[in-house]
């Protein structure tokens, strides 16, 4: 198993938690990682890291990262994303003082093999199905660095290629984070989970706050009795959540790419000389009752009428793992907590 099932159950703890209440999700952390969340805390008021973040889309890397983050200390630690960074560009582009800027940022510190006229055209016409060039990428990063302050850092988004994994391991050093650990964070998340993580998610048309009808639905549900179909009504503005186009396809339209990142995994399971967090989303069944508890584990959630009113129903969520094991998915509190245990181990805290 490339993945190890991590334990995150105590022995003798009949404690049970929300984990979607704040208060209970802060007790909870406390109980099951409170020493070594004091250890990071005391490391990062003198340190930092690189974390690169390797797993295949919508596998989590943001809300893992994010919740560390919040958890341990959201004043030195960032999540940064390279989409991100690269769709603030996108802005760029069409101001043109700010493109003044960025033309001329380039010109000063990008080197590569592409010319800097090509460098911008490939900015003007990418697609999420091209990559840029890696250098273009690293000059950007160099310069996204120097307005940030010095921080522990989970990089999402690089490496994305698998020649970009050599330059990987020289990225702190280019970034000028000669003297902090870098580690690999890797990933697993059955294509099941991904797969009904798309088909159900749900968007609010006016402040695009994203959830799932299966597995993270909101306070309200409704029912459409022309369509004959549930729906989520947004905890924020009350108004009805809707399907993106092609999310019923679920993972159909990225799976080449999911198959890229799932070599790119494999590609760094074999490096040499960087650590590695690995993070397992799912646990088989059979295992479950030894490694976690319940409250831990992802429920699937189902609607029924009755007298009129939409009654909302949960149950654990099984299903079968990309090896064919009949699994549950975890919630990201105790996969945050093997990330917590895992780097605590790294650092040598």
């Amino acid at each position: 198993m490339k993945f190890p099932v991590f334990k995150t159950k105590i022995k003798g703890l009949n404690k049970k938690f929300d984990l979607t209440d704040p208060e209970q999700e802060k007790e909870y952390f406390e109980l099951k990682a409170g020493k070594e969340i004091e250890k990071l805390r005391e490391f990062l008021k003198e340190n930092s890291f690189v974390a690169y973040l390797l797993g295949k889309k919508n596998s989590g890397k943001g809300t893992y990262s994010k919740m560390f983050s919040r958890i341990v200390s959201p004043e030195r630690v960032e999540h940064f994303s390279i989409g991100d960074m690269i769709r603030e560009i996108d802005k760029e582009l069409i101001d043109n003082k700010k493109r003044k800027e960025l033309i001329s940022f380039l010109e000063r510190d990008y080197r590569g093999f592409i010319s800097l006229d090509d460098v911008i055209k490939a900015l003007e016409t990418r697609s999420t199905k091209t990559l840029l060039p890696t250098e273009l990428i690293l000059a950007l990063v160099k310069r996204e660095m120097a307005r940030k302050e010095k921080k522990a850092l989970f990089i999402d988004g690089f490496p994305r290629d698998l020649d970009q994994i050599g330059f990987s391991l020289f990225f702190r050093d280019l970034i000028g984070y000669r003297d902090d650990p870098d580690i690999f964070i890797l990933i697993d998340v059955p294509e099941t989970v991904i797969d009904a993580r798309i088909k159900w998610r749900r968007v609010c048309p006016k402040c695009k706050t994203p959830r799932n009808l299966k597995l993270l639905p909101t306070s309200k549900i409704g029912y459409d009795k022309e369509k004959k179909e549930f729906y989520l009504i947004c905890d924020n503005c009350g108004t009805r959540m809707e399907k993106k186009e092609g999310d019923e396809l679920g993972i159909e339209p990225i799976r080449e790419r999911l198959e890229k990142e799932g070599k790119l995994i494999d590609e760094a399971l074999k490096l040499y000389g960087i650590p590695k967090i690995l993070l397992r989303n799912s646990v088989p069944v059979s295992l479950a009752k030894d490694f976690v508890d319940d409250y831990e584990i992802t429920p699937e959630y189902y609607y029924e009428i009755e007298n009129e009113r939409v009654i909302k129903k949960e149950k654990p969520w099984k299903f079968l793992d990309d090896e064919g094991v009949e699994s549950f998915s975890l919630l990201p509190q105790p996969v945050v907590v093997s990330l917590i245990k895992q780097m605590v181990d790294i650092f040598n805290l």
